[in-house]
């Protein structure tokens, strides 16, 4: 906090987190110590650089203030983060009763008899995202504890997979053993019904040879009587 004059101010130098290509902004409060009105303009070496809400104002008796100063987006970073830009405040004690619009640019003019406090405030750059600490790295570079916990994630994470991989889903796997079950039944069943086929097939030949032999038994006996039958017709014509 400044000392001294009609306004104390807070904090006493602009602080803006600095990014490229980003708007920043920082804020102050003025504080009334007076019983009576005081009057305020904000101005600044660099205008085009900087955007001032409010830039004049009237801060109350035993009141406070807030501003606020908006760095506009840059496309370069100053030399070492040194900004050379300077505000400049400047207060005057008001008549009572007066309000924002009754401030002109005459009030801070600097005359005989007349008090004009002024303040200067510096800008500080800042980083927007200070670097997080860097852990200590073993000799091959690379911190033993996160080398640990990498290859241990790295692990879990490879026999996770082969396990899902490897495992069959539930319904195939109990379709399996539906199947595997079923298999003896009808591998006796199969055998029943290829030995029952082969009796029959024996059965059924039996029976044809029998059926074949006795008809070529009796056909050479009809043949043997017709011949007979024959020779004896022609000796008797």
């Amino acid at each position: 906090m400044s000392e001294g004059g009609f306004l104390d101010i807070q904090p006493t130098e602009l602080k803006f987190p600095f990014e490229l290509k980003k708007q920043s902004s920082c804020s102050m409060q003025l504080i009334n110590k007076t019983d009576q009105y005081v009057a305020f303009k904000v101005k600044t070496t660099n205008p085009k650089k900087y955007c001032v809400r409010p830039n004049t104002g009237v801060v109350l008796p035993r009141s406070t203030c807030d501003v606020t100063v908006t760095m506009q987006a840059q496309k370069e970073a100053p030399p070492d983060m040194q900004c050379k830009d300077k505000f400049l405040l400047q207060s005057v004690i008001a008549e009572n009763g007066v309000t924002t619009k009754d401030i002109t640019s005459e009030m801070f003019n600097k005359e005989p008899g007349k008090v004009v406090d002024e303040y200067k405030l510096r800008v500080v750059c800042v980083p927007a995202s200070p670097p997080s600490p860097v852990p200590e790295e073993s000799e091959e570079g690379s911190s033993p504890r996160l080398s640990t916990f990498e290859n241990g994630a790295q692990s879990l994470k490879t026999l996770d997979s082969v396990s899902r991989a490897n495992e069959p889903p539930r319904e195939k796997s109990s379709e399996a053993l539906a199947m595997n079950s079923k298999l003896p039944e009808e591998k006796n069943s199969a055998i029943q019904q290829n030995q029952k086929l082969r009796q029959e097939l024996d059965q059924l030949r039996k029976e044809l040879n029998g059926h074949y032999g006795s008809f070529s038994v009796t056909f050479v006996v009809l043949v043997g009587l017709l011949g007979a039958l024959i020779g004896y017709i022609i000796k008797k014509s």
